[in-house]
């Protein structure tokens, strides 16, 4: 009987343990009550306020909206705490939010009656005070924020600093950033940490900066960052060695900008900068050019109050009887003294190829001066250079108006003065060709037998293969006879030509950079001397039509044009 008493006993309480889970877990919508109240009243202007609201059932979250505050507040996030209490089998229910409000200016604001199924809280009054106004026991944790300048042009960066002051211990804390519709807004440096007396008493500071660039025109208003943390509450530190933390919720002042548009009329690239240098670098540095010697040309653009994003593209142009082989310019950015400054380097590899005397066109970049407020041009200035023959290119073709030529017609053979000289030359070179016609006859049947053909199979025939390597190899050592083998063997490999020269192989590729350092191959195999021929402008040149043409480069990539 024991045994059944027991069981009876455990099945009751289960019993009752699911009805009143049903019950705890059962949706209460009825409402009878709706009650608002604030945490403090009066405030003051920057310190936070808690309002909450209960509601005596289980409601969602979403039954109340507290955005018809944000004319006088900025609102953030609620949360929703929902609890059921059992007394003596009776079960009550409540729903509770809490909105951290932070006043927008100062006055006497009304909180308007929050409504839920025609049962509505009273509408509650509240005091902002000014800074100035306020007891030192609220001027615990401040923010205060102010800007370089709040009539700019659109486009121009301005600094916007923010400064946490506070006199008690911070356990932790975060920052918001500053909003702004339409703008670029980006954290300048490090916190700075100081101290500053305020009132009579000793403030420790954390101030950020950040740099905010509207892109358009108009009156705005920045809103401000706001700060929430812990602090130690002085109370509990007086009373107890065991001092309790609270949380607080803090906001800066926001402040009105003036973005005036771009001057009407104006053409270009908008920029508008606190200061704009152009700078340029030679290496070598050299009084001289040398005709078919690259030299490397530096060109740096550099601007103050600017993002690395904001800086427009250089146009850089060079007379005719130059070859440019321009790298990739090299953005970047950096912060000096609270500033940021930006740099544009744009690396060039010039070759002259005909001598005399240049002028290299200036170099022009116009901008807006934020410092003095009016449009301003920086100019990198023309220069002359003259360019001295190479001693080891002779029959160098004189300055030209006209389009460039071919290697064959830009240097024709000498004319003798002699006609007898003339007709002399002729006849050797009539008993040349008919030799050659006649050792052409002799080895056909020899070809014929060992099938030799002249289409791609020539090459594996003869064990000659084209290697990438070595033709790097032969450029970057300056050996023209290698370099000469390995194209004709990549033509070959790559079916554009199965036979013939660098001149025929110039013009099966067609115009361009390529073309042009063939021809200039050819040029110094055939000169009387060509020791000072480069081979790094080749190769570069060779890489950018494999990558144009999605030819495959079967080995490493390219090294650098001018490797260091």
């Amino acid at each position: 009987m024991v045994v059944r008493g027991l069981s009876l006993s455990l099945m009751w309480s289960a019993l009752l343990g699911v009805l009143l889970s049903l019950l705890l877990s059962a949706p209460a919508f009825a409402i009878s009550q709706l009650n608002a109240r604030l945490d403090k009243n009066p405030v003051m202007l920057g310190e936070s306020v808690l309002l909450e609201v209960t509601a005596d059932s289980r409601l969602p979250a979403s039954s109340i909206n507290f955005r018809v505050l944000d004319n006088n507040f900025t609102v953030m996030v609620p949360s929703v705490n929902q609890s059921t209490r059992v007394i003596n089998g009776d079960a009550s229910h409540s729903t509770t939010w809490t909105v951290t409000l932070l006043p927008k200016a100062s006055g006497n604001f009304t909180i308007p009656a929050f409504s839920i199924d025609n049962v509505s809280s009273e509408p509650l009054t509240i005091e902002i005070l000014p800074v100035q106004q306020g007891s030192g026991t609220l001027r615990d944790v401040f923010l205060q924020s102010k800007l370089s300048s709040n009539e700019l042009m659109v486009q121009q960066m301005v600094y916007y600093d923010v400064t946490i002051y506070f006199s008690g211990d911070i356990q932790r804390g975060s920052l918001s950033e500053p909003q702004l519709d339409d703008a670029l807004i980006q954290q300048v440096g490090q916190d700075k940490e100081g101290s500053e007396l305020i009132d009579g008493e000793r403030y420790r500071s954390i101030t950020r900066r950040y740099a905010i660039t509207p892109q358009r025109s108009g009156e705005f208003t920045i809103a401000p960052p706001t700060f929430s943390g812990d602090v130690i509450d002085r109370e509990s530190a007086r009373q107890s060695y065991f001092a309790r933390s609270r949380t607080i919720v803090r906001e800066a002042e926001a402040l009105p900008i003036t973005v005036q548009a771009q001057p009407a009329g104006f053409k270009g690239d908008w920029l508008v900068a606190g200061l704009v240098t152009l700078n340029e670098e030679w290496q070598p540095e050299q009084a001289q050019l040398v005709q078919g010697e690259p030299v490397t040309r530096i060109i740096t653009l550099s601007a103050v109050d600017v993002a690395a994003n904001q800086l427009p593209e250089l146009t850089i142009e060079l007379p005719d009887g130059f070859r440019v082989y321009q790298e990739q310019p090299q953005v970047k950015g950096a912060e000096r003294a609270g500033r940021l400054v930006a740099q544009q380097v744009i690396t060039s590899a010039i070759i002259a190829n005909t001598p005399g005397e240049f002028t290299l066109p200036e170099v022009k970049i116009s901008w807006w001066n934020s410092q003095t407020n009016r449009l301003e041009q920086t100019i990198l200035p023309s220069r002359k250079v003259q360019v001295q023959p190479n001693p080891q290119r002779p029959n160098t073709p004189l300055i030209s108006n006209e389009p460039a030529k071919s290697f064959i017609e830009s240097a024709p053979l000498p004319q003798p003065d002699s006609g007898w000289g003339w007709n002399y030359t002729s006849w050797l070179l009539l008993v040349g060709w008919l030799l050659s016609v006649a050792l052409l006859i002799w080895r056909q049947p020899k070809i014929t037998r060992q099938q030799a053909g002249t289409g791609p199979g020539a090459e594996q025939s003869s064990g000659q293969k084209f290697n990438s390597k070595a033709l790097k190899a032969a450029c970057r050592t300056h050996n023209k006879a290698a370099a000469r083998q390995q194209l004709l063997l990549w033509a070959r490999h790559h079916k554009i030509m199965s036979q013939g020269s660098l001149s025929a192989l110039s013009q099966q590729i067609g115009p361009g950079a390529f073309s042009n350092q063939l021809q200039q191959l050819n040029a110094a195999l055939y000169s009387d001397s060509a020791a000072h021929w480069q081979g790094d402008a080749l190769l570069q040149a060779w890489s950018d039509y494999q990558q144009g043409n999605n030819q495959p480069v079967k080995n490493d990539a390219l090294a650098p044009l001018y490797p260091e």
